[in-house]
């Protein structure tokens, strides 16, 4: 029995380049600023990202973030470097998500529903 994943932990080569993403993504200033680990707490959740990942031999989660604006917010993350893998396609009735990657080439998602 779990209660929820909390923690989403993302391997990143360039820590500058994926956080300026990321901040963007998530609308928030990381809670952790360091050298060695930028995090998030957004909405109960702590999203991290590792610059040692790959060298731990992290390869990097999938998630999906839930949007208001999933066009606006796709045309937001490409302009703060995100390139798209996937653009907005209706997966079901009001549902649409959208691939896309940062400059590391973690893959990540967006979602909006309705």
């Amino acid at each position: 029995m779990t209660s929820g994943q909390h923690t989403i932990i993302t391997p990143v080569r360039d820590l500058a380049a994926a956080k300026a993403v990321y901040t963007r993504l998530l609308g928030v200033e990381p809670s952790s600023d360091e050298a060695y680990y930028v995090g998030y707490d957004v909405a109960g959740q702590h999203f991290g990202l590792n610059p040692a990942g790959h060298q731990q031999g992290m390869t990097g989660p999938v998630g999906y973030w839930t949007v208001d604006d999933i066009q606006g917010m796709v045309t937001s993350l490409v302009e703060s470097g995100a390139e798209v893998i996937q653009d907005v396609t209706e997966v079901g009735p009001g549902r649409r998500i959208a691939s896309l990657k940062d400059a590391d080439g973690n893959v990540f998602g967006v979602l909006q529903d309705g």
